[in-house]
C-alpha cells in the first residue's frame, strides 16, 4: 500500500479518490488528501474504502481527518453530472478537491483518472488499492457520501437511500418504478427504469 507513495519519498504526496460514479442517485463525492509519510504516522489498516467494512471506515475515517497535513472534499451535484456527464463531473470535483488544498503538493496521485492541471500527476489504475493517499481519499469521499445519502434518506424515505445510497439495486429501482424520480435523481442515469 505505501509502495507508491515511497517513490516519491520526501515530496508532499496528495491522493485523489472519489465516491458515487455509478449510482442513479445523488452527488459524486471527491477528496484529496496529503497524508504524513513518517513512519510513526502512518495509520494501520488503510486500504480500498470497497474492501473495509462502513465501521471500519468510519474509524478510519476519523484518524484520516485528524493525521491528514491537509484534506478537501468536495461535492458535484446530480444536476451538473447530468449536464456535463459523470466522468466530466468527477474530473471537475477532483481538480475543485485539489485546489481547495492550503498545502500545494509536489505530486498528485489519481485513482485512474489524468486530469488538466500543471502539478506533476500519476493516474494509477486501481489506485486506491495501491497507494496509501489514494486510499486515504477513497475512505474520506465513501464515508462522506454514505453520511449525505443517509440524511437525503430522511428527505426522501420511500426510496430508501440509506441502504443502497442510491446505486440501481433491484429495490432502487422498484421504488423508481413505483414513485417516479426525486429531485435528487441523474435523469442522465435513471431514462432506461422509466418511462
Amino acid at each position: 500500500m505505501l509502495d507508491y507513495d515511497l517513490k516519491y519519498s520526501g515530496k508532499i504526496i496528495a491522493g485523489i479518490d472519489e465516491a458515487g460514479r455509478g449510482p442513479l442517485a445523488g452527488p459524486v463525492v471527491c477528496a484529496c488528501v496529503i497524508m504524513p509519510m513518517d513512519e510513526d504516522k502512518i495509520i494501520d489498516g488503510i486500504n480500498d474504502s470497497k474492501k473495509l467494512s462502513e465501521k471500519k471506515r468510519e474509524e478510519l475515517y476519523a484518524k484520516i481527518i485528524n493525521t491528514a497535513l491537509d484534506y478537501s472534499i468536495i461535492e458535484i451535484d446530480e444536476k451538473t453530472i447530468d449536464r456535463i456527464n459523470i466522468l466530466n463531473a468527477t474530473k471537475l470535483g477532483m481538480k475543485k478537491a485539489l485546489n481547495s488544498l492550503k498545502l500545494k503538493p509536489d505530486i498528485v496521485l489519481i485513482d485512474a483518472v489524468k486530469l488538466d492541471i500543471t502539478l506533476p500527476q500519476e493516474d494509477i489504475v486501481k489506485g486506491d488499492a495501491k497507494s496509501y493517499n489514494i486510499a486515504s481519499a477513497s475512505i474520506l469521499a465513501k464515508v462522506y457520501r454514505d453520511r449525505l445519502m443517509k440524511n437525503l434518506s430522511l428527505k426522501y424515505p420511500e426510496y430508501n437511500f440509506a441502504k443502497h445510497k442510491g446505486y440501481g439495486t433491484k429495490e432502487h429501482i422498484e421504488k423508481l418504478k413505483l414513485y417516479g424520480k426525486c429531485e435528487i435523481h441523474r435523469e442522465s442515469f435513471i431514462k432506461k427504469f422509466i418511462k
